[in-house]
């Protein structure tokens, strides 16, 4: 019998509970303000917004956690060097375990506004500290404790969307299974909840929402907060995809303020993709949600605000002040004002052609390969649709957890729109079958499930195969329909047009309007790759400190 995995607190306890030297401590003392706390106070609530990074002098304090059926469980007990949090504290948002003092205990106490500035002053104390609250996030997320808990089916598409949101965006949770789980069905009966309400969430504070938004769910738990209207940014980006999130942390690094705003989650497709292999400095390969969480991470070091889910509905329009400030509005009624704005919106997932695909969607059609959805097809045969590299990489990882990968390509061959190292992976795969110039003519099933595909090849022979999971990988259409009436030029396609193609005078990444840039995949003639939307991200720092000087000087004063 294989031995049970090891949690990452046994494997790498050492760094992610460090204990700081007297010398250290003593270095960070500017940073904070010292406190006392009672036998049995409460240093940390779940739920509730903590102090920031807490550093115990003296005593000793336990952390724990709750399970799904709400036991308490012991984590670590911090004494004197030690120093509690995780990256809650670094964003101010609320704390995800529970902490009390043993007996009296004093700590130095560090807001996350000085907790960053610790970060950036003290580099080498810094990196250990930043590594220690990216470890503690990670065995968060290993038990979801701390998180909500949601209740329902785990093949209901609602169930799926919610997790999808949390695990995208980092944020630990749990999920009982309404028809078996006791714990499921005795909050079920505790509030009363029809089956037809379910999915239902509870929130670490004991809020229930019933089948809540993406929106309703992150305010819940503190994910997401308000937009301060009368605040003026000296940049807003519109989209935390790999463009948006390089364009974060180097605008962040040189002290402009900066709000990050995305409908979804941060990482965009690169996020979704289960290995990226031909980024500069990873030659074994990396998650993209790997490494866009360590971007994430890293602009919320230089002070960068997110807001997400927070879905940008209008840029206001071009008959308004030519030089800013702008405004965005947002979908929850809200708005936020800026200098200037940097469009990183890359592009929507593409949709089949075929009847009936929006009822499936969620349960049983993916636009992306996670380890949610490897679990839920586990053994079984899929269908995929599409011949990019993420498609590729897709075909790759499922091979892995699947009984075999049907693989449906339009056009004649893999080679011409996907790199060779992945075709040649393909190839080598027995449980991967590759079918050229293949359209999907159909799906079956009911209840929101897939049944079956039909497809029709190149003969002309139609071909119908039991199968519950679909992936497509057909390509994206740019996200730029919220930008209508908003005066920035769009090609024909739709993507942005920077520079010449829009102004001959204007730098190469700035729009149709002065002090709006587009980066990344939105923008007309870029190149579709992780690493040139990083470049463009740095890029569009270089030239927004002009555009803002210039703003600056036409804005007016009181």
């Amino acid at each position: 019998m294989p031995a049970a995995p090891q949690s990452i607190i046994d494997t790498r306890r050492h760094q992610m509970f460090p204990v700081l030297e007297t010398t250290d401590i003593e270095r960070v003392r500017r940073f904070g303000k010292v406190r006392a706390y009672r036998a049995g106070e409460a240093l940390v609530q779940v739920g509730h917004v903590g102090p920031g990074l807490t550093i115990i002098l003296t005593g000793r304090v336990d952390v724990t956690q709750h399970d799904e059926s709400g036991r308490r469980r012991h984590i670590v007990t911090h004494g004197p060097g030690s120093f509690m949090g995780e990256l809650a504290q670094l964003a101010g948002r609320p704390a995800l375990v529970d902490a009390h003092a043993q007996e009296e205990v004093e700590a130095l106490i560090i807001a996350p506004g000085e907790l960053r500035a610790l970060l950036i002053a003290e580099a080498e104390l810094g990196e250990h500290v930043m590594r220690a609250l990216i470890l503690r996030r990670v065995g968060l997320l290993e038990t979801g404790a701390g998180g909500p808990v949601i209740v329902g089916r785990p093949q209901n598409a609602d169930v799926l969307r919610l997790e999808g949101f949390l695990r995208r965006n980092g944020h630990p949770y749990q999920r009982l299974d309404a028809e078996t789980d006791a714990e499921a069905k005795a909050l079920i009966e505790r509030f009363h909840v029809d089956t037809g309400q379910l999915p239902i969430v509870l929130c670490p504070r004991g809020e229930l929402l019933r089948n809540p938004t993406e929106s309703e769910l992150a305010r819940c738990i503190g994910l997401l907060g308000p937009i301060d209207p009368n605040r003026l940014y000296d940049v807003v980006i519109v989209g935390a995809g790999p463009a948006g999130l390089a364009g974060a942390v180097y605008a962040g690094s040189e002290g402009l303020s900066v709000l990050v705003l995305d409908c979804r989650a941060f990482g965009g497709q690169a996020g979704a993709s289960m290995r990226i292999e031909n980024y500069l400095g990873f030659p074994t390969g990396i998650r993209g949600m790997a490494l866009m969480a360590r971007a994430y991470n890293q602009a919320q070091k230089f002070g960068v605000e997110m807001a997400i889910p927070d879905e940008v509905m209008e840029l206001d329009p071009s008959g308004g002040a030519e030089n800013g400030p702008f405004v965005l509005k947002l979908s929850n009624s809200e708005r936020a004002m800026a200098r200037s704005i940097v469009i990183a919106t890359g592009a929507r997932y593409r949709r089949l052609a075929v009847d009936g695909l929006e009822a499936f969607e969620g349960a049983s059609v993916h636009y992306w390969a996670s380890p949610l959805e490897a679990k839920l097809c586990s053994g079984q045969e899929v269908a995929l649709v599409g011949a990019g590299n993420s498609a590729g990489q897709a075909a790759v990882y499922l091979a892995s957890h699947v009984a075999k990968v049907w693989v449906l390509v339009r056009g004649p061959d893999l080679a011409a729109s996907m790199s060779r190292y992945l075709v040649d992976r393909i190839a080598g795969l027995s449980n991967v079958e590759v079918l050229t110039q293949t359209n999907v003519t159909g799906l079956e099933g009911r209840g929101g499930v897939l049944e079956a595909i039909r497809w029709r090849q190149k003969s002309g022979e139609d071909v119908r195969r039991p199968m519950q999971h679909l992936f497509l990988f057909i390509g994206a259409d740019p996200n730029t329909q919220w930008l209508s009436g908003s005066g920035v030029a769009l090609d024909a396609k739709g993507f942005v047009l920077t520079g010449g193609d829009c102004n001959e005078s204007r730098n190469p990444l700035e729009t149709s309007r002065r002090g709006v840039f587009a980066i990344g995949d939105v923008r007309s003639g870029s190149v579709k790759r992780v690493a040139a939307a990083v470049g463009e991200g740095a890029q569009v720092v270089a030239v927004l400190h002009a555009a803002l000087g210039s703003v600056a000087s036409k804005l007016p004063v009181g």
